[in-house]
Order: structure tokens, then C-alpha cells, then sequence
């Protein structure tokens, strides 16, 4: 059974059809409702929705729950499966579920299916996140809803008992939460080497030779300091593993706790290495630009007038040029192995390879 007529329980209940389940879908307006679900799912008044199902899917918002008391004792002895979400982190004292559990002691609830979106129901588990997380105080209760979530293609991960449901509803309201130490790190990255090079490319020299170069901010100097960040954040990524080992090696053991920082440091690794590589590929972009821009073609202009005034045939310098060529040609296998190293750190990837090939990468 599905209560409500929603996009969730729309998307919920054409991925139980399509998994093989008979589906009854409880509506305050089921005649209008209707032709927005499939047609194999019986729509119908949620009392008579209620009779027919053992295990009920609540699919509304926590402030209509109390719109069901009237419907307490058909509930008896049912499954309620709360799939809600809040809109703040720790919104509400008590857990949408235990709310619930509350108003219906009756029946066994069940907190699941919340952190997953309804384009991953409609699409399948083929497409999005595939783990369905479970949490309940009746051990059987739980047992049935995996085995839905099993059928439906999904995997089931025990949470443990009702009081994980607060953190399970937090989930999907956080935003990035492992990757905020790196981001901010490479942003305080960003801005030292910006101001180094600022100072260094723009007002050093309006200051000694009064030269307005202030046109090089947007793209030169952007583009000298992001390979900076790049190889700081590269160098991030390895150095607490070193710093781990030598730990290791001091203490004469390997099951020894690391102190807080390192261990954090080393939680943190892989989106360092990602922020690295997006670092290094928009300094390929920027590079790929220079050319392009209005003051280079000028600079052009005007070493070829000054070029043609002193009437030279050529400026060619063979060091210079071969200086040059080499440099482009190892940043380039420089950036395509540091895109090998993140492709097999996204977790699709990693996950296929065994671990000796993953240190062989690395």
C-alpha cells in the first residue's frame, strides 16, 4: 500500500508494479489521482487502501500524519514504512519515524527508502544510488521491507534500531559533507598564490615601470596559480600517508589509533586528489585560451612592426622553441596521468579493481 499522491509515491509505486508487487495506492481524491498512476495500481480512498495492504508505504509530509488517526484502528498491526524527509538538518526533537511510531503504537514503523530520490524509483537501480537504508525496533518488520527493497533491485543496509532514524533522515539535507575541509583548503590555496602572483605579475611592475598589466588578471593570473593549487593538493594527498607510516614505524605497531588530525587528513584524501585534478584540468582549459585572447594578438602585432622596423627576417631561437615544446608535451602526460589517478578514485571505478592493480595505479 502507498499513501499519498505525490511525486515520491507516484515514482514508488510504479517501481513496486514493475517489480512484480500488487500495489493499492490510498488518495483523498483517488477519481482525480487516478490517471497519474500506473494503470496495474488500484487507486482508491486510503481506508480501503489501508484494508487491502499489510505493508504501507507513507509517502506524505510529517505535518499531515495526524489526518490518519481516523484511520488507527484499520492500522493495527500493520507496517508503516515512513519515507519522509525534513527540510532542516535536526528540524524537528524526535525523527519523523518516531513521530509516527508515537501516533500509531499499534503498528510497527519502519524508517526507509528516504535517501532515495523518486528518479532513482522511476529509473530503476540501474541509475542513482542503489542503497536503501533501514532502520526499525522490530526485527521482522525490518526483514520484510529489505526483502521489498531487494526485489526492487535496491540494497538494503541495516541501520540498526528506531533512534538511527534522525540520522538517516539528515542524510540527504547535508551538502558535501566530506569534501567542506578540502574545499576550503583549496580556496585559502587560491588566494595566497593569487595574491603572490597578483602582486608578482600586476602591481610589482605598475609600481617599478608604471606598466598597467591589470588586463592579466582574469586569465594569466588565474591560470599561474591554479597549477599551483593543483600540485599542493596532489602533494596533500600523499604526504599523511607518509606521515601515517613514519608513525607506524616509530611506535613499533600498526593498531596503534593515528591522533585526530592525521586521521582526519587521511579520511580527506581522495577529494583532495579530485580538487587537484579539477585544478589541473582548468589549467589546461585557460591554457588552451591564452591565444585567443585580444592582447596577445596586439603583442603579436607588435613584435611583428617592431621585427619588420629592424628589419630582421627572423627571431627564431631554437633553445626557446625546444624549451617550450618539451614543456607542453610532459604537462600533458602530467594531466593524463593525474586524470588515470582520479578516474579510478570515483568509487564505480575503484570498486572493479582488485587491490594490487589500485596500487599499481597509484
Amino acid at each position: 500500500g502507498v499513501l499519498g499522491s505525490g511525486d515520491f509515491a507516484r515514482s514508488l509505486a510504479v517501481r513496486l508494479v514493475c517489480s512484480g508487487f500488487k500495489v493499492v495506492v490510498g488518495s483523498r481524491n483517488p477519481k482525480r489521482k487516478a490517471s497519474l498512476f500506473p494503470a496495474a495500481a488500484e487507486v482508491t480512498f486510503q481506508a480501503e487502501a489501508v484494508k487491502k495492504a499489510d505493508v504501507i508505504f507513507v509517502a506524505i509530509f510529517r505535518e499531515h500524519y495526524s489526518t490518519l488517526c481516523d484511520l488507527a484502528d484499520v492500522l493495527v498491526g500493520k507496517i508503516l514504512v515512513d519515507v519522509s524527509n525534513n527540510t532542516e538538518i535536526n528540524h524537528h526533537k524526535e525523527s519523523n519515524a518516531e513521530y509516527l511510531a508515537s501516533l500509531f503504537p499499534a503498528c510497527t514503523v519502519v524508517k526507509g527508502f528516504n535517501v532515495v530520490s523518486a528518479w532513482t524509483l522511476q529509473s530503476g537501480a540501474r541509475d542513482g544510488n542503489k542503497q536503501v537504508l533501514i532502520c526499525s525496533n522490530n526485527q521482522e518488520a525490518k526483514r520484510t521491507v529489505a526483502e521489498i527493497a531487494q526485489i526492487m533491485g535496491f540494497t538494503p543496509v541495516d541501520m540498526g534500531c528506531m533512534s538511527s532514524a534522525c540520522e538517516i533522515e539528515n542524510i540527504p539535507l547535508r551538502l558535501l559533507p566530506a569534501w567542506k575541509i578540502p574545499i576550503f583548503l583549496a580556496l585559502g590555496l587560491f588566494l595566497c598564490f593569487f595574491t603572490y602572483n597578483l602582486i608578482r605579475q600586476v602591481i610589482h611592475p605598475y609600481i617599478r615601470e608604471q606598466k598597467n598589466k591589470l588586463y592579466k588578471i582574469p586569465i594569466e593570473v588565474v591560470n599561474t596559480t591554479l597549477p599551483c593549487v593543483s600540485y599542493v593538493m596532489l602533494s596533500l594527498v600523499y604526504l599523511p600517508g607518509v606521515l601515517a607510516a613514519c608513525s607506524q614505524l616509530y611506535y613499533g605497531t600498526k593498531y596503534r589509533r593515528f591522533p585526530d588530525w592525521l586521521d582526519q587528513w587521511l579520511q580527506h584524501r581522495k577529494q583532495m586528489g579530485l580538487l587537484s585534478f579539477f585544478c589541473a584540468a582548468l589549467h589546461a582549459v585557460y591554457s588552451l585560451c591564452l591565444p585567443m585572447r585580444r592582447s596577445h594578438r596586439y603583442l603579436l602585432i607588435e613584435t611583428a612592426v617592431k621585427q619588420a622596423v629592424e628589419k630582421k627576417m627572423t627571431i627564431w631561437v631554437e633553445e626557446e622553441v625546444w624549451r617550450m615544446e618539451i614543456y607542453i608535451s610532459v604537462g600533458i602526460i602530467a594531466l593524463g596521468l593525474l586524470s588515470l589517478l582520479a578516474i579510478t578514485s570515483l568509487p564505480s571505478i575503484a570498486n572493479s579493481l582488485n587491490w594490487r592493480e589500485f596500487s599499481f595505479i597509484q
